[in-house]
This record gives C-alpha cells, structure tokens and sequence, in this order.
C-alpha cells in the first residue's frame, strides 16, 4: 500500500539506524575508557564483582605499607644492634688491654677514657633508633605489629629487644669501667656475655624482619593477580572494539542511506496523478 501519511519502511529504517548508532556510542565509549563494563549499567553483576576485587586490592595497598613500615622498623633497630654488637668488640679489646698487670697508669688512664666513651656511644646509638616514632631496642616499645589481612583481622608481630647498657641483654652498666687490672678482667667476661646475648637479639630481628618481607612479598603477587583479574571482568579487547567500530561505521552509513531510500518512497505516488 502507497500512503503519504504513514511510511512504515521509513519508521523500520530509523529504529535500526537508532539501533546502530547506540551500538556505535557503546563502542566508542569503550574504546575511549578501555574498558567493556564501565559502570553498573553496561554489567551489574560484573561491575558489582569487580568493585569488591577494587577494594580488596585498596585493603592489601594498605597492607603492603603496613608491611614496608615494619620492615623499615625493624632495619633501623638491626642496624643498631650491629653498630652496639661492633661497639662490644671493640670494648672487649680495650679491656682485654686493661688487663694486663703491668700496665702503666697513663696507658690504663687511656684506655679506660676509650672505653668510657665506647660505652656512651651504646646509649647514644640506641636512642636515636627510632623509625616513624618507633624504637624496638630502647625498652618503651615491646613489640610491633603489621597488618597481614586486607580485612585487617591478621596481624604479624615481631618484638623488640632492650639493647640499653644495664639491661638484660647488654649487661655492661651504665657506670662501667676498666680503671683497674680486676675490674678490666671481670668486664671481659661481662662484655663476652653481652656480646652472645646482643647477637641473639640480632638474630631474632631478622628473623622478624624476614616475616614481614615474606608477606609483603605474597601480598605484591596477590594484588597483581587481583589487577589481572579485575582487567579479565572489565577490560575491553580494543582488537574486537576496533573491528566492531569499523562494522558499525559501515552500518550506520547503510542505514542512512536505507532511511533515504525509504523517505523518498511516498514521492512514487506523484506518478499516480500525472
């Protein structure tokens, strides 16, 4: 039927052309972001995964910091607890000096000044190894703890170890000295002991520090893994979106040129009144 009030293949023509260019938006959009599902509308389900992936990845960043600072943490107090494990020996060869009997007074009075200032030095090592307000081998801080979970449920603990003179673990005093044969003998023995127990510290922040490591290891791997998968739910493949672009370009252009076809139809009716 010829009717100049209704053009149904006019109307078809537009709703597919309306069709295509929706495509060709949709295909544009993702070439321009990269990605298939950009928002909730494109894939609910798929976008709602991937949000949750997002936030996990955000809570291991966390995590990883966390981590970082320990280490960092727990470094600065085993560089300390090598500089005062040097520190010991060099003192335990003063004394050992110290000890000889017929030593003179002016060379005891030396090497007891030598000593004197070693020892300080203990002090002034362990108070200045702080990290972000943390000190592990000064006494005020027990232990310190790292977030190990994105859900911050896990933690990984490494405790601190009292490296001040007159503790447990340095068990030279504060007042020590080698002004005497007696006293230097007995203080070899007292830095000996120091010297064993200093190095167990030692041995224990590593191995703490070797925990954290250990972890944020896991946690680069992990979070690389939930990027890839993340990339697997939304990223577009631009090798399809370019060759759907160019399909969708060549539809539209049809579709145009169906619409013009269809427009032009009702003009057939003019040849009826001739």
């Amino acid at each position: 039927m010829l009717s100049v009030n209704t053009n149904t293949g006019a109307m078809v023509a537009l709703q597919y052309l309306n069709k295509t260019s929706t495509d060709l938006q949709n295909t544009q959009a993702r070439i321009n972001s990269g990605l298939k599902v950009g928002g909730p509308k494109d894939n609910g389900a798929v976008y709602a995964i991937a949000q949750n992936m997002r936030g996990n990845v955000a809570g291991y960043v966390s995590v990883s910091d966390s981590l970082n600072r320990g280490i960092s943490t727990v470094d600065v107090a085993i560089s300390a607890g090598q500089s005062i494990s040097d520190l010991l020996n060099e003192l335990k060869g003063k004394a050992l000096a110290a000890a000889d009997a017929s030593l003179d007074t002016a060379s005891r009075t030396a090497l007891n000044q030598d000593f004197t200032a070693l020892r300080d030095q203990i002090t002034t090592i362990v108070q200045n190894a702080s990290f972000n307000g943390t000190n592990l081998v000064d006494g005020t801080t027990t232990d310190i703890q790292a977030l190990a979970s994105a859900d911050g449920s896990k933690k990984i603990t490494v405790s601190g170890e009292d490296l001040s003179l007159s503790g447990s673990i340095v068990t030279i005093s504060s007042g020590a000295s080698i002004s005497t044969a007696s006293s230097a003998s007995t203080m070899v023995a007292t830095i000996n002991e120091s010297i064993q127990n200093v190095n167990a510290s030692l041995a224990k922040l590593a191995s703490g520090s070797k925990k954290f490591e250990i972890q944020n290891d896991f946690v680069s791997k992990l979070v690389d893994t939930l990027k890839t998968g993340i990339g697997n739910l939304v990223d577009a493949d631009m090798a399809v979106e370019s060759a759907r672009l160019q399909s969708l370009q060549v539809k539209q252009q049809l579709g145009v040129q169906a619409l013009s076809i269809a427009n032009s139809a009702p003009s057939i009716t003019l040849s009826l009144f001739r």
